[in-house]
């Protein structure tokens, strides 16, 4: 397989250090992770913390926790090291600060002492920085610098003509100069903008290829005219579509109390959200990968090794796409079925000890075949099973609500429930499919459908409105445990 380019392919992800990690940036993550993989490149965790009033301890753990969870494996960073680092821009600042001078002393920048105050009056103008120290003489300049002023670095930005761009989604983009600004490059505190800091370090760290969200594309014409100015070769670039509402109105916000699925539910929009609420891994890579890219063949169910081997930047679709949550709990399900026995128990076991429960193995062993099929999220185990796991001696009989079947009443099930015990009591074999054969033949002598015997059983032996099927149910709580309950139900529908 060929590279792209003569350059190997090297690509990053450069998140501020700003909280947990959003599943937008996750995404922006995968797609550039996808295509390193796919070239045999390399994948490079950058963090970009240069603005420091932003900065949040920790997030640089719940980056990386994140990406561990999800199986992103990263070549260079923070915690791996590698031969280009420091990967965190505070500790670079020297650099940034060399080719901003360079920039002003060779006449692509220039020294700007607007203060707040000055800045402010250009606002409240209606318009914006007005470039006023741009053409400043050097007589004013020295003026300035011998009183000490504090000062910035702007780009010169042409004041007409166009700049033209190449993106591997969008093809070519072009942009009028007049409407761009004369950016800051450097703040006054020694510390770059991220206008200046990403094309240094993405110079310095060979990088090849740029993937970041589509909201970077008015800022476009300046980086190509900054990376003209330096005289490097430009990477290439992917700006990439957004993450809607699942609405599809507005951007997929952190704040996700702003918006909810169909269901009217909060949606997961960070890392933890994703854990937090039983999603595997595998079923959210699946699920990334398809908004925005797709596999073909109309495969909607696919490996991360079978995506890097057909991922490719040229393909990903331009248009934002609204944030498919339902198709995210249909994915999951489906891994949680393709599972094996052994994988499932463990996603289960420690799930159940969270919510309390003392975990028997070989009981959880019996019942995962009968969840396997009706969990959507491992979370949904401890409400649909976790009765299998409780003290058997604490059990208390559901209420009559529970028990009642539809088109039914407290006396019928009553006799119900009486009626079967004996039928129970009486099988030599307590395994399900006898149980069954033992409990329609019952039905249908006392003229009940079915369902409304067995419903009835699995409610009395359950205690819950839903759960695995009644039978299995009753075979892993064995004949006598079985029994005890169904006999603690009868005493609930008993008359005050």
């Amino acid at each position: 397989m060929t590279t792209p380019s003569a350059q190997p392919v090297r690509t990053r992800y450069a998140p501020s250090p700003t909280g947990p990690q959003h599943i937008g940036g996750i995404r922006s993550a995968l797609f550039a992770w996808l295509y390193a993989r796919r070239h045999g490149g390399q994948f490079i965790l950058r963090i970009e913390d240069t603005d420091r009033k932003r900065s949040i301890p920790g997030s640089v753990e719940m980056i990386l926790g994140a990406f561990d969870w999800l199986g992103i494996d990263i070549d260079e960073g923070p915690r791996e090291g590698g031969a280009y680092g420091p990967y965190v821009q505070s500790e670079r600042l020297e650099l940034y600060q060399t080719w901003a001078k360079w920039l002003v002393e060779n006449g692509f920048a220039y020294k700007c002492y607007a203060t707040a105050q000055e800045l402010a009056e250009m606002r409240k103008a209606g318009g914006g920085y007005d470039r006023r120290y741009r053409d400043a003489s050097n007589a004013e300049i020295n003026k300035l610098e011998a009183r000490g002023a504090p000062y910035v670095v702007r780009f010169k930005m042409p004041l007409t003509g166009s700049t033209i761009g190449a993106d591997m989604i969008r093809g070519e983009v072009e942009f009028a100069n007049e409407q761009l600004q004369d950016a800051v490059l450097l703040k006054s505190d020694g510390y770059p903008t991220y206008h200046l800091a990403h094309i240094v370090d993405d110079h310095f760290m060979k990088i090849s290829h740029i993937t970041r969200a589509v909201e970077w594309l008015p800022s476009f014409p300046l980086h190509i005219r900054i990376w003209n100015a330096l005289g490097w070769a430009k990477p290439q670039f992917a700006h990439l579509p957004v993450l809607l509402n699942p609405n599809g109105k507005g951007k997929l916000s952190k704040r996700k109390e702003q918006f909810a699925g169909a269901d009217g539910k909060s949606v997961p929009v960070l890392a933890q959200e994703f854990i937090d609420a039983g999603y595997l891994p595998a079923a959210v890579l699946n699920f990334l990968s398809n908004i925005g890219w797709n596999f073909g063949d109309d495969k909607e169910i696919f490996t991360t090794a079978q995506a890097i081997k057909r991922f490719d930047l040229r393909d990903v679709n331009p248009a934002n796409s609204a944030y498919p949550i339902a198709k995210l709990d249909w994915l999951n399900s489906q891994y949680i079925q393709r599972a094996d026995a052994a994988q499932l128990c463990r996603l289960l076991k420690p799930i159940l000890e969270e919510a309390g429960y003392a975990v028997d193995e070989t009981r959880l062993a019996r019942a995962a075949p009968l969840l396997q099929v009706r969990l959507k999220s491992t979370r949904d185990v401890v409400p649909m099973a976790g009765f299998f796991f409780a003290d058997w001696a604490l059990f208390e009989a559901p209420p009559a609500d529970i028990l009642v079947q539809r088109k039914m009443d407290g006396e019928g099930t009553a006799g119900i429930l009486r009626g079967s015990i004996p039928v129970l009591q009486g099988l030599d074999s307590f395994e399900h499919d006898t149980q069954y054969a033992a409990m329609q033949d019952y039905a249908k002598a006392i003229g009940y459908k079915n369902g409304q015997v067995f419903g009835t059983l699995r409610a009395a032996v359950s205690g819950q409105k839903v759960s695995p099927p009644t039978f299995e149910t009753m075979e892993i709580l064995g004949k006598e445990e079985s029994l005890r309950r169904i006999k603690l139900a009868l005493q609930s529908l008993a008359p005050a």
